[in-house]
């Protein structure tokens, strides 16, 4: 059921009426499940309270009226009425859930959050759960991953092309391993210990020599065990950390080079091994970006498939006066955001002005030319600015322009000749 939680479209339809002693009514149901009764409600209602004061998020039973109390019947509600869409779309595509399934699941849950068979029953006396409801939730949990898993496989595989594209697209920041050295290190704040190292080392820089100098005069404590060995340094990783990466970058191999004063600390460095810039290639990536691809192109299907799910199924749902919420096609919205405070849309409200409240108009950020790519579909988004003032107008600037003279060619005209 999670996974066609968080979508909700308000339509507003010719509802037929929904049954006396019921609370919603979903039509074209391919079965008799249509109909959420008051008292499956209720019972789903005492579970959301129940729920509430194990968790601690309740400490007593809200009344009617109150807010913790709609909270509370809304969730109940909604619980009731995506139960039912989702058996209703599991019919429809001929999907179904076995007893044998059924068993499988529950017996996975029970392994996973139950250590014993004597906690699992404590869970169902705590959380006043029937077997049979525990069975309903693991059907509906069979269910859902099925329809996934139906509706993934209607996914295109990815193209060469778009595997191509993808490689070029991501190839410098992840298949490419930067050129990088080897290089040995002694670090400490003392001058002199740090002068008395290079001597030594400049006598005899082998790695056995370094392995003593180090552990010696050396403070860096990532390093002084290693014979002061710090492998692949990279000059981004080094960016702007001068004059200690024009000692490492600008030096050549097996040259003792210090004391580099660098932060407080004195250095003596070797450049010990060039490690030159590696690209994996295409052939040697091409499994792992296929299946991301697959994935992603998978995600998406299904992502559309959720909205039409939602929009299909609100259609369908009806609820009673008194249980109307988002997920029913007679809720009508009032069309502001419902995480606002109310008093941001209320004349004089009692409570005085909110210190902030939605834009009255949600800000479009649209995609800059070029960076849509299969990395990322939506491209490099940045909200719509005011015009910067001063700025005329396309149609201004062009009606200023002498007659025959397009703006191209004005603008041609106007850029430096490097003379």
């Amino acid at each position: 059921m999670i996974l066609f939680g968080g979508y909700a479209i308000a339509q507003g339809i010719g509802q037929p009426s929904v049954p006396s002693g019921a609370v919603a009514l979903i039509t074209n149901v391919p079965s008799d499940a249509g109909t959420i009764t008051e008292a499956e409600f209720k019972r789903a209602l005492f579970q959301q309270v129940v729920s509430g004061k194990s968790s601690g998020k309740l400490k007593k039973t809200p009344k009617p009226g109150e807010k913790k109390y709609e909270e509370l019947k809304t969730a109940a509600l909604g619980e009731l009425i995506e139960s039912t869409w989702i058996s209703g779309e599991a019919e429809e595509l001929g999907i179904t859930a076995t007893d044998k399934q059924i068993a499988t699941e529950l017996a996975q849950i029970k392994k996973t959050n139950f250590k014993t068979a004597a906690a699992y029953q404590e869970f169902l006396k705590t959380s006043h759960f029937t077997q049979a409801d525990v069975n309903k939730r693991v059907k509906l949990q069979v269910l859902s991953t099925k329809i996934q898993e139906v509706i993934a496989q209607k996914a295109a595989p990815p193209s060469e092309a778009e595997i191509a594209e993808y490689y070029d697209t991501s190839k410098e920041t992840q298949y490419t391993t930067k050129a990088s050295r080897d290089v040995r290190i002694i670090v400490n704040k003392d001058k002199a210990k740090v002068e008395a190292a290079q001597k030594l080392l400049e006598k005899d820089d082998s790695a056995a020599s370094w392995e003593k100098v180090a552990p010696k005069y050396s403070e860096d404590p990532t390093t002084k065990s290693k014979g002061g060995l710090q492998p692949g340094l990279s000059e981004e990783l080094l960016q702007g950390k001068e004059p200690l990466t024009a000692a490492i970058f600008q030096s050549p191999t097996g040259e003792v080079v210090g004391p580099v004063d660098f932060e407080k600390n004195f250095f003596v460095i070797e450049v010990e091994k060039l490690n030159p810039e590696k690209v994996q290639p295409l052939d040697e990536v091409k499994a792992q970006i296929k299946s991301q691809l697959t994935q992603t192109i998978a995600q998406e299907v299904f992502s559309e498939f959720v909205s039409g799910f939602h929009s299909k199924w609100e259609s369908r749902t009806h609820c009673a006066s008194g249980f109307v919420i988002e997920r029913c096609a007679n809720y009508v919205s009032s069309g502001h955001p419902s995480t606002a405070p109310a008093a941001c849309y209320e004349a004089n409200p009692k409570g005085g002005t909110p210190k902030e409240c939605p834009a009255p108009v949600a800000q479009v950020a649209p995609a800059i030319p070029g960076s849509v790519n299969l990395l990322k579909p939506k491209g490099e988004q940045l909200p719509q600015r005011p015009q910067p003032e001063g700025l005329k107008p396309a149609s201004e600037e062009a009606a200023t322009l002498p007659a025959g003279v397009t703006p191209e060619a004005a603008a041609g005209a106007a850029a430096p000749t490097g003379e």
